[in-house]
């Protein structure tokens, strides 16, 4: 069986309710580009709302992490992968928790005890030693040489304030050496594979640090490394999560992996990526920003190894290889059957979009060489960003002319271009809880009355595509096959600031997502909410499916000003708006 299917089945027998997995692309989390984190879609209910399912909750959720993407072509690194996670929200705590784990581990994927061992909380000035988790590792055969104690890496907290607590993180030992009989946790061949958090405590700004009088507990643990570890191999390509896609890229390229790692890894990780981005509800194309440009670059970097193993990228080579991909994931993720042809044409339109790229590339290649001269640092670099010349091409290209290329030049180039995207995108990459402030609660109603207030103006057709909100803005994003006109534009706002000057009172009822869709409730992403879901309702004007949070009236929003209304992608329309006080 399937490692996905054995654990929620486990934790279905311990009175858990399995919930969807979300979207890649979250939704009104300005925080993040992707989920990151199988918690990330549980903020609301790790932060005291009350959970359709109850309070124990289980899943597999799909995520996608970009800030390490340089590292992927190794063993262990990947940019999507599925996080498996059990949520207790007030209910059981470390006692269950802890021996629900072990359980799972030793009984049901047969891992021996003597190949765990485990990390708890030392202490420090406000918070004591987790001796509950140690004397729980203890009682379940655990040996006090194996139970390491941290500090900074057992503590968990979402920004600088906001729920926190000691975890403990579960190690399996990934080698065929002796098993050392002390646990040392930068012994790197102790491999973390299932970390437990136990949000006990409260830090205000003050820094001061109190009891949780409702305490959760968040898990997770990663189905590639797991299924590597269950599987006995020391390269996660190597395991049947990824081994038939690897076999394919070695048919097409007619290479062996063995030589070609970096490559076939590269092309089966960001292919594969690729896929969920945009067979996401969100309908993301490639593009100049944010998650576009995260799928932009992952495809061209895809491209770019293909063409390093000599696969014929004008064959359709990536559409075997994302076929193959939608067919091992479609059972658990819906979506990848609903937008199979979608994910399809957007693979195959940007890969024809960047051939015309790279000839454009060599064309710029011929006029920095036409003077037979050396490449330095920042042709190399502009090659490379503009170009998507990669600086391996740029050498080869240059030695059959026997001219050199300043590597160290582009180096400093590209060093000085990730720091500078870097800082750009530092609130993209934050997370967490310290999200839904006051304002942000504000534009979130909004968002709402902006939704109501287009189906009234300009088609009753239109539907929300996406949104984002920040603590200064929201950004909405709509169907619509036109730019707005100056009048649409204003009345749209005159309504929303209508039904704001009226006082609709906001209200939530909770109902089967079937009763939400017959009463009339607009619904972005139908397929992430479970089966029990919350509808906000704005007075008449607005019903919708939502998670929250909103004001209670709406007379506590202020004015509703449009700052901005453009394209965002083919059929699709953006309003950038404010509201003052």
């Amino acid at each position: 069986m399937n490692l996905k299917d054995l654990y929620i089945n486990f934790f279905i027998e311990k009175g858990h309710k399995q919930i969807p997995s979300s979207p890649v692309v979250p939704e009104n989390d300005p925080s993040v580009l992707f989920n990151t984190a199988g918690m990330q879609p549980l903020i609301p209910y790790l932060m005291g709302e009350t959970h359709p399912y109850g309070t124990r909750l289980c899943d597999y959720q799909k995520c996608i992490r970009t800030n390490d993407l340089d590292a992927i072509g190794d063993t262990t690194h990947h940019t999507f992968f599925e996080m498996l996670g059990n949520w207790s929200l007030g209910d059981y705590f470390k006692n269950e928790s802890i021996e629900w784990s072990f359980e799972f581990l030793t009984k049901h994927l047969n891992i021996p005890v003597e190949k765990l061992a485990v990390t708890v909380f030392a202490g420090n000035d406000l918070i004591p030693f987790d001796q509950e988790s140690h004397d729980k590792w203890l009682s379940l055969g655990i040996k006090e040489k194996r139970i390491a104690r941290t500090v900074e890496d057992n503590f968990w907290i979402a920004g600088e304030t906001g729920p926190c607590g000691p975890d403990t993180e579960i190690f399996y030992f990934r080698s065929d050496d002796e098993i050392p009989s002390t646990f040392d946790p930068e012994d790197e061949r102790w491999v973390e594979i299932w970390n437990n958090v136990f949000m006990q405590y409260y830090k205000d700004s003050e820094g001061n640090v109190t009891e949780l009088p409702k305490k959760n507990v968040d898990t997770g643990m990663g189905v590639e490394r797991t299924t590597a570890i269950l599987e006995g191999v020391n390269d996660n390509y190597l395991s049947s999560v990824w081994k038939d896609v690897i076999e394919l890229i070695e048919k097409i390229s007619n290479l062996p992996y063995e030589g070609n790692e970096t490559s076939m890894r590269i092309i089966a990780d960001h292919l594969r990526t690729a896929v969920f981005i945009s067979a996401d509800p969100a309908g993301i194309k490639p593009s100049n920003t944010d998650q576009g440009y995260i799928l932009r670059r992952l495809l061209r970097r895809a491209i770019r190894h293909a063409k390093k193993l000599n696969i014929d990228v004008n064959s359709d080579f990536e559409q075997q290889i994302s076929k193959l991909i939608l067919n091992k994931y479609n059972k658990y993720y819906k979506e990848l059957v609903d937008n199979e042809q979608v994910v399809l044409e957007v693979l195959n339109n940007e890969k024809i979009k960047f051939n015309r790229t790279l000839e454009k590339g060599l064309r710029e290649f011929e006029k920095v060489v036409r003077n037979n001269e050396d490449i330095d640092g920042t042709s190399a670099f502009r090659l490379f960003d503009t170009y998507g010349f990669p600086i391996e091409l740029t050498i080869e290209l240059a030695s059959e002319r026997n001219l050199k290329v300043d590597e160290e030049g582009f180096n400093n180039k590209f060093k000085e271009h990730q720091e500078k995207s870097r800082t750009a995108s530092a609130g993209k990459f934050k997370g967490g809880l310290s999200g839904n402030s006051e304002v942000e609660t504000k534009y979130h109603t909004a968002t709402h009355l902006l939704n109501a207030a287009l189906k009234v103006v300009v088609n009753k057709d239109v539907h929300q595509k996406g949104s984002n909100i920040t603590s200064d803005r929201l950004r909405f994003d709509f169907s619509c096959d036109h730019k707005l006109t100056d009048e649409e534009k204003q009345k749209t706002e005159e309504l929303v600031n209508k039904w704001i000057s009226e006082g609709l009172e906001v209200t939530k009822k909770e109902m089967s997502k079937e009763e939400a869709i017959a009463s009339g409730a607009e619904c972005m992403f139908i397929e992430k909410y479970p089966d029990i879901v919350t509808v906000y309702s704005i007075g008449d004007v607005s019903h919708e499916l939502c998670g929250g949070p909103h004001v209670k009236n709406t007379n506590e929003l202020g004015t509703f000003k449009i700052k901005k209304e453009e394209a965002s992608s083919a059929g699709v329309r953006r309003i950038k708006a404010i509201l003052e006080d």
